[in-house]
């Protein structure tokens, strides 16, 4: 009989801030542009989009779009360019 998995989400898991700072940190010590991408991901649905988008003034729907699996999670704040 074959048994039967089911998927893991590492959010779950991540109950704490202190679980959280553990897991980035980890996530920046591979030096992986795309594993911090995804850990990021994971740290948002952990603490719940509505308390990131009421902390960080972005929407739902653009986390959600950087944050997904095809996602592109640049960090854009008020910068100012110079030339």
């Amino acid at each position: 009989m074959a048994e039967k998995l089911s998927t893991y989400d590492p959010a779950e898991d991540l109950t704490s801030d202190e679980a959280m700072a553990i897991f980035m940190a980890d996530a920046f010590e591979a030096n992986d542009a795309g594993y911090i991408a995804h850990a990021l991901g994971v740290v948002v649905r952990a603490k719940g989009m509505a308390q990131i988008a009421g902390q960080t003034g972005l929407s739902h729907e653009q986390l959600y779009r950087s944050f997904s699996e095809n996602g592109n999670p640049i960090l854009q704040g008020n910068r100012t360019r110079t030339s």
